[in-house]
């Protein structure tokens, strides 16, 4: 009896020196590229009723050791501090993950805690050249726009591509080098995880053909066109 009074004795200066978590934050890595990949690292900053704060270490250079924290997610897993994520799952919370958090000075409490996780909002065609050559595979390039403020480029795996004329190929468009009757083609993209983000665009088919003799296609050619310029300077 007296052996357990004094255990509770000296456990009541450890127990009333331990601070009431009244808040935990999550941040993730915005260099990780989380836009594009499903994993990135993240950090919590643990806010205490007295109002002081503690960073777990790694991402947020804290002294809070990610060996005193446990989390759990329907959502996908982390392990000391390296967040992966099923980004179909949390698709339907616009990218809203929820964390289950629990800290060792607390084991008894579990924090729900929320981090949100950049998502696209819209779908451009950015392309590299004003209009497409008959017969010349022309890159079908299309960007996404994040909540972030960030854009990348998407290839067919995010995006799939539809077209009324001419053919796709991968990520590429082709119209028959025989086709001398279409003027211009209409693309459009689909984002794969939600058809309401879309993009649609008309790109003109030259219709000039190309100066063949200003093609080189040997040591001749460029020799005939190398005089040809010689006696263009001589006659002025």
């Amino acid at each position: 009896m007296l052996r357990t009074f004094l255990l509770i004795l000296f456990a009541l200066p450890a127990l009333a020196q331990q601070k009431e978590v009244s808040r935990i934050d999550a941040v993730y890595d915005s260099n990780s590229v989380a836009e594009l990949y499903s994993v990135t690292p993240i950090g919590f900053m643990i806010t205490y009723a007295d109002g002081s704060v503690r960073k777990t270490t790694g991402l947020l250079k804290g002294d809070y050791h990610w060996s005193r924290v446990r989390v759990e997610t329907p959502d996908g897993e982390c392990n000391n501090g390296v967040l992966r994520f099923n980004r179909n799952r949390i698709r339907p919370d616009n990218y809203r993950m929820r964390l289950l958090v629990t800290l060792e000075d607390d084991p008894r409490k579990q924090h729900e805690v929320f981090l949100q996780l950049p998502y696209l909002t819209a779908i451009r065609f950015h392309h590299y050249t004003d209009s497409l050559k008959r017969g010349i595979r022309f890159y079908l390039n299309v960007e996404g726009i994040y909540n972030s403020g960030r854009i990348y480029p998407l290839d067919t795996a995010r995006v799939k591509l539809y077209t009324d004329k001419g053919s796709i190929l991968g990520q590429d468009l082709l119209i028959p080098l025989d086709d001398h009757v279409t003027q211009q083609i209409n693309v459009k993209a689909v984002y794969r995880g939600n058809a309401g983000i879309n993009a649609e665009s008309e790109i003109p088919v030259k219709q000039a053909s190309d100066d063949e003799s200003l093609i080189i296609r040997n040591e001749k050619d460029l020799f005939r066109k190398n005089t040809k310029k010689k006696k263009s300077h001589g006659e002025n």
